[in-house]
């Protein structure tokens, strides 16, 4: 009879943590995101660019910038697009990006990345670049509304 009881106190303790788990996920939300970005340096870059946010139906305009340290050359065009995941507001998708990898583009050339801010917003970003651009280095981004 014990064994009954303790047997039935765990299966709800895991019912209970499994509805805590998928109402946790059930509240986080996504949207799309496009932009178009421009990269240039020698040493150390810059880069700088604007798109749009979707979000719950709605559109927001959006800047884009960043810095580049490391083993970097040249410029490139690179016109991104992807989803913004584990968002609950809007807001959640502006901050400060940063990730390390290396990647480079002679002419037409794909990117692909994954980057987090702070607020636990998640970018899935696939990317078309035109240009010559060499990097190995750590970069950083980051997005704020435009008015």
């Amino acid at each position: 009879m014990q064994y009954l009881l303790k047997f039935r106190a765990v299966l709800v303790a895991m019912a209970a943590l499994t509805v805590i788990g998928f109402s946790t996920a059930a509240k986080a939300d996504s949207g799309t995101i496009s932009f178009v970005i421009y990269k240039a340096g020698f040493f150390v870059g810059g880069s700088g660019g604007e798109g749009t946010f979707r979000f719950h139906g709605r559109r927001y305009p959006i800047s884009i910038g960043g810095i580049s340290a490391g083993l970097v050359f040249g410029a490139s065009k690179t016109h991104f697009h992807g989803v913004v995941r584990h968002i609950r507001r809007a807001r959640d998708v502006v901050g400060v990006y940063g990730a390390a990898g290396g990647g480079g583009a002679l002419g037409v050339g794909a990117q692909t990345i994954v980057l987090s801010n702070d607020k636990g917003a998640v970018l899935e970003l696939t990317g078309k670049q035109v240009g010559l651009q060499i990097n190995v280095d750590l970069s950083g981004m980051s997005i704020a509304f435009r008015r």
